[in-house]
């Protein structure tokens, strides 16, 4: 059991069924899956790009990420079907409390002119979205030997029922929302 997962038992449960006014643990909203998802539109010219994109992803979730590839063939972006264009990794149990560690209590502090994440990037249902701009915040990067600065989607889905929920459990966290 990683050191967050303790934390979220035995901190986060009981703050949050006094606060929500849940009856049973079973209510109280808990997090089910972290996805990190890169989108790399140069990949198009070079192949090379999506093999680094790969393994700059892989040393930051800890896992091998799946290579999307183009649904559609658009001429006007010069892209055909089946190319690969991103990548992407879900994240559960465990790696995902480990990398959600990793995230507050060093990679987000890490961020050049932070003032806070934004509070409103919830999608309605409890899920939260950010971006990343540069992949240099990881310190499992190393900044030498990366070729150019990507950036990368992190979406954390909860089981809270509404917006209010989600944000509880991810101040409980101690999440860094702007005030």
């Amino acid at each position: 059991m990683t050191r967050l997962q303790e934390y979220y038992q035995k901190t986060v449960v009981p703050r949050l069924m006094e606060e929500l006014g849940c009856k049973t643990v079973m209510q109280v909203p808990r997090i089910s899956k972290i996805t990190l998802n890169m989108g790399v539109g140069e990949a198009v010219g070079d192949k090379k790009i999506i093999e680094h994109a790969v393994s700059d992803m892989e040393k930051i979730s800890g896992q091998k990420p799946v290579v999307t590839l183009v649904r559609k063939s658009i001429a006007g972006f010069k892209i055909r079907e089946e190319w690969p264009i991103g990548c992407k990794v879900t994240l559960r149990r465990e790696r995902m409390y480990e990398f959600l560690d990793r995230l507050i209590n060093i990679s987000i502090p890490r961020i050049r002119d932070f003032r806070g994440l934004n509070g409103r990037s919830f999608d309605g249902r409890g899920n939260y979205s950010m971006g990343v701009r540069e992949q240099i915040i990881f310190p499992e990067v190393e900044y030498d030997k990366i070729d150019t600065l990507r950036g990368l989607d992190i979406t954390i889905t909860t089981t809270a029922r509404d917006d209010n929920e989600g944000r509880a459990l991810l101040q409980a966290f101690n999440f860094p929302f702007r005030n």
